[in-house]
């Protein structure tokens, strides 16, 4: 339901095309779209029901602003300009860069180089890749080098390099190789690297022979060896093409709210490349890969093919205007249909695997449950409620409650305590108080209670708790003590009356289970003790200035938060709380000389 202010900004909302943007209660642009109607769009947000990521979304809707343009196409463009510019955190964001994947440079100089680079650059020189497997990729130019050498060392020296007089280099480095020389070797390279591996099967089947008639049976195995290179790297990768079009297929699936997506990069005929990105999604799956081809080819780095493939469902004509008029086709028929129908098989079955893993997961902390209740003989349950207290030689005692639904934490029922324990050297007592407090309150409300209770402790906090629970509050609930090691780990469980613990397999899932709880429980409550702790110090130091009491520091605490917000506001700043001119220039005075790190934090 939207509130009154943003009824009427929907109501003048125009009937035409642009891009909108969504903000937070901070002025926080958290999301950014574009629309052919302003109006229709921005007002489905707020008249539907939504779920998953998008009534998250509206959930955090304070206010919007529209930008009006012209043309859908231009509404298009500028969104992608907005995204790129805000960042939104509901948008697709793409991480930059190509992923890590090599390619193998033949360089522009008139000394031409083979290399192995890790992104792009217009500058004249070929490029083949990128290779999946780095280590696929140094191999291939290792070969290339000896077997089509150019030029390995750094130029002319006046004499031969070493790497002359090894075969692997032309030799620039004692005299002037023609042109004509380089480009017979590149051509070589270039119809290697495209495929075309048997005329260098040819020429180095017969230089084993020769090696072998020689004796040099040691050189034969070598080259032997590069022959077997060449049938497990690079005839293994299948073609699947007939022609050598550098292209990139773009497919997805959507389900639960979910966009699956995988990227086919097709290269010297073969797939070479693939990526596959998950989002949760806002809006419509089409309008989305737009938005997200869009971005991948702003990426930095991202070298254009000469021919993209997408989905029947995508407006071609547009993500080709924005990809600087690269050809953007759906095939209806053979081998680039096939790859095209291949991502969109493989996008359905990634986001499936997640759902399964999903699914898996939430079997694994169930199973965790029930490793934990059959290990302490009892029956199997839901709930666990875990305690633990905190406190700094004494002060502030506090004590924390986390609450674990079929082994998965449920913030919304943690619970805090201010203790009124006047011995923090007392568990006991600190137990009792805290057990006391919760259940009391759930009897008396009929709420649910636990199927197990833990405590962050020894047998102390455990007896203490089964004390009041028993003898005080009449329930019967399972209670065990969560125990940890020297080095502050977790080690074991405490259960009933036997002298010694429950030794859970440390690679067990109940196992895990309580270790997360025991974790859980002792941040919550640190965390809190320390909020506690640090209002209590903010509050001594205001008690301590002349004219200020319990009023004065509340609304001094209310408005500023920290005495060195206080410290920083003005003496007008403080009178406006209602506070006389005196007592305003005594706080003024007293809190002036605030400028050590530790005292700014408070």
């Amino acid at each position: 339901m939207a509130s009154e202010y943003l009824e009427h900004k929907l109501a003048l909302l125009p009937d035409m095309p642009g891009c909108y943007l969504m903000k937070n209660i901070n002025g926080k642009i958290i999301y950014v779209g574009k629309a052919k109607n302003l109006k229709n769009r921005v007002r489905s947000y707020f008249k539907s029901s939504h779920e998953g990521k998008t009534a998250k979304l509206v959930s955090e809707i304070v206010d919007f602003e529209t930008i009006v343009t012209s043309t859908d196409k231009e509404a298009f463009l500028l969104e992608i300009t907005l995204i790129q510019k805000h960042r939104p955190y509901f948008n697709i964001k793409l991480k930059q860069g190509n992923g890590g994947y090599p390619y193998i440079k033949i360089t522009n100089e008139r000394d031409p180089q083979i290399k192995i680079v890790n992104s792009l650059s217009k500058d004249g020189a070929y490029y083949y890749g990128p290779y999946p497997n780095v280590y696929a990729a140094d191999e291939t130019v290792n070969f290339l080098q000896k077997v089509y050498p150019l030029r390995r060392c750094n130029g002319y020296q006046g004499r031969p390099c070493l790497y002359y007089h090894m075969g692997q280099c032309l030799g620039p480095c004692f005299r002037d190789v023609p042109k004509e020389e380089y480009d017979k070797q590149i051509k070589k390279i270039k119809s290697f690297l495209s495929g075309n591996v048997d005329s260098a099967k040819k020429l180095l089947t017969q230089r084993m022979q020769t090696a072998a008639e020689q004796m040099e049976y040691e050189r034969a195995a070598e080259i032997r060896d590069q022959i077997k290179y060449i049938e497990i790297t690079v005839e293994k990768q299948k073609i699947i093409s007939n022609d050598n079009t550098p292209r990139d297929i773009f497919n997805y699936y959507m389900d639960k709210g979910w966009l699956s997506i995988q990227v086919f990069f097709i290269r010297q005929s073969r797939l070479m490349k693939r990526e596959k990105r998950l989002f949760p999604i806002i809006n419509d799956p089409d309008e989305e890969m737009v938005s997200f081809i869009a971005q991948f080819y702003q990426q930095k780095n991202q070298i254009l093919p000469k021919e993209i493939l997408v989905p029947s469902s995508l407006p071609t004509d547009v993500i080709s205007n924005v990809v600087e008029n690269v050809p953007v086709r759906t095939p209806q028929r053979g081998q680039k249909r096939d790859l095209l129908d291949m991502a969109g098989t493989n996008a359905k079955l990634v986001l499936e695997e997640k759902f399964r893993l999903l699914e898996l997961d939430e079997s694994k902390t169930t199973g965790a449950m029930n490793e934990l209740t059959d290990a302490m003989g009892i029956a199997p349950g839901h709930r666990i409620e875990a305690f633990d207290h905190s406190h700094i030689q004494g002060a502030d005692i506090v004590s924390a409650m986390v609450v674990f639904d079929d082994g998965q934490p449920n913030k919304n029922l943690y619970r805090k305590y201010k203790s009124k324990t006047v011995d923090h050297a007392d568990e006991a007592a600190s137990t009792r108080e805290v057990i006391r407090r919760r259940y009391t309150r759930v009897l008396k409300e009929h709420g649910d209670m636990p199927d197990l209770i833990l405590m962050d402790g020894g047998e102390i906090q455990m007896n203490a708790a089964k004390d009041v629970l028993v003898n005080e509050l009449g329930l019967n609930i399972p209670v065990g003590g969560m125990v940890k090691n020297d080095h502050h780990q977790t080690a074991d469980l405490l259960f009933g009356n036997a002298d010694t613990p429950l030794h859970l397999d440390p690679k067990s899932q109940g196992f895990y289970l309580l270790q997360r709880i025991q974790d859980e429980v002792h941040r919550f409550a640190i965390t809190f003790h320390r909020k506690v702790h640090t209002k209590n110090t903010l509050t001594s130091r205001l008690d301590a200035i002349s004219g200020v009491g319990p009023k004065t520091r509340n609304k001094l605490l209310r408005k500023f938060g920290s005495l060195k917000k206080i410290s920083d506001a003005s003496e007008q700043d403080i009178r406006d709380l209602g506070i006389s001119e005196t007592v305003a220039k005594t706080i003024k005075f007293s809190l002036g000389k605030i400028t050590k790190p530790d005292e700014a934090k408070e």
